[in-house]
């Protein structure tokens, strides 16, 4: 009786032993099936690629860049203009609604054709905001000067001021609410 006993009991740990083990296995293997390779893993001349461009934000409420502190704008703004069939060389501009900008951004590795990526644009002449302006179809570059991607949409600005009896501190810093 008692060796039967014994036996039943080493059949008993064998089995629980068993579903144990293979539990763990399971669990394991789940675990394992998560782990993508391209995140463990680095690729020998794969990085990130850095992007640049130039272009226009219109749209603006008075707050663009003047002629005296940035010709540029105004010469890029003569130009887009031609390129869409509008000769307007010769004519007084008021770019006081336009602002020229530089337009970064980072391209991850892997990244699918027609995916989103975030985008920053800085202001290049003396606009003093960008709010509520739209950014113009913007090509962006590699250093390869292949284009990569095309940046436009509306601009949102995290600009804070903040004024007091000691001072005033203004924080400027703009995204592009829809790239590509």
């Amino acid at each position: 009786m008692i060796m039967k006993h014994f036996v039943s009991n080493k059949r008993l740990i064998i089995v629980s032993l068993f579903l144990w083990l293979s539990m763990g296995i399971s669990y394991y293997s789940a675990e394992a099936a998560t782990t993508r390779i391209k995140d463990i893993a680095d690729i020998e001349g794969v990085r990130d690629n850095l992007l640049v461009g130039y272009g226009l934000v219109v749209g603006l409420n008075g707050t663009g860049d003047s002629l005296g502190n940035s010709p540029f704008t105004q010469q890029s703004l003569t130009a887009m203009l031609e390129r869409l069939g509008v000769n307007i060389r010769g004519e007084n501009l008021n770019t006081g609604n336009v602002a020229a900008v530089m337009v970064t951004a980072t391209l991850p590795p892997f990244k699918n054709q027609g995916s989103r990526i975030d985008v920053n644009i800085a202001t290049m002449g003396d606009s003093s905001s960008l709010q509520g302006g739209t950014l113009l179809v913007t090509p962006l570059m590699g250093a390869d000067s292949n284009v990569y991607a095309v940046a436009q949409g509306g601009v949102i600005t995290s600009a804070i001021s903040a004024e007091g009896a000691a001072g005033s501190v203004t924080q400027k810093k703009s995204n592009l609410i829809c790239p590509n």
